[in-house]
């Protein structure tokens, strides 16, 4: 096998040689992808299925390769199923590069639950009322994010925000505090604790982030999805935190 050029054009190829792992103690799920990639594509796929731990070795050997899955187009190794996709035109992300998706995905999904429990409990949906909700929703499953790994939270935390910088166990509450918070919120109880709670962590936050981003100008990943977020810490992240600071002073205030 050699290695596909780029610009090679499979338009009049549809016959592809796919060689994956398929052991009994091991299914490679890059080698279903591939597959089930290619025929999405149309393709007839020769699915060469490497049983035993000798016949990868000997493939790989024989095909100068380390990783399997590999595929071939026309005789020509594309190679993985990152360099497939790639061969198709479909994006792929490297590794470390940061990305919206997880952000824009918790946000979504906080809307439509709020929508959804707003609907059940009221056969009706609100402005004020699917806003107020949509906040807190939204602060519990970030909470949840940063929760499932505090140790890590707080050492990206204190990247750049001010008060845990000054005081270190700050990091470690503020993802308790954060998910107290939206939980009340949500519940419409205990405001008078709830609100002063989203109003002091959410403008700490912003003021945090407008700093570090806007004034000191770095570039950085925000804590916000948890310590293992390639989120860029920005427009976004300041965003995220200004709603905070104003749905508790709005809570307050009523």
């Amino acid at each position: 096998m050699t290695a596909a050029d780029p610009a090679h054009s499979d338009a009049a190829q549809k016959t592809a040689a796919l060689y994956r792992m398929d052991m009994p103690g091991h299914l490679c799920p890059y080698g279903l992808k591939s597959r089930a990639l290619l025929r999405c594509k149309g393709y007839e796929v020769e699915d060469h299925r490497l049983t035993t731990r000798e016949e990868v070795e000997r493939f790989q050997e024989q095909a100068g390769v380390e990783t399997t899955p590999q595929t071939c187009i026309g005789g020509e190794r594309i190679g993985g199923y990152e360099d497939l996709r790639a061969h198709f035109g479909i994006p792929v992300r490297a590794e470390g590069e940061t990305t919206y998706v997880p952000v824009i995905a918790l946000f979504a999904m906080a809307l439509g639950i709020a929508l959804a429990a707003q609907w059940a409990a009221f056969d009706a949906l609100g402005a004020g009322r699917t806003l107020q909700w949509f906040v807190a929703v939204s602060m519990c499953l970030l909470a949840l994010q940063k929760l499932r790994d505090v140790e890590s939270f707080s050492s990206m935390f204190l990247n750049y925000d001010l008060l845990a910088r000054r005081f270190v166990p700050y990091a470690y509450v503020y993802p308790f505090a954060e998910g107290v918070a939206g939980l009340l919120m949500l519940a419409g109880v205990l405001i008078w604790l709830a609100a002063p709670l989203a109003l002091v962590i959410g403008t700490v936050g912003a003021v945090s982030v407008f700093k570090a981003v806007y004034i000191d100008k770095r570039e950085l990943k925000c804590a916000c999805m948890g310590g293992s977020s390639a989120v860029p810490l920005g427009f976004v992240s300041l965003t995220e935190n200004l709603m905070m600071a104003g749905m508790g002073a709005w809570m307050l205030l009523s």
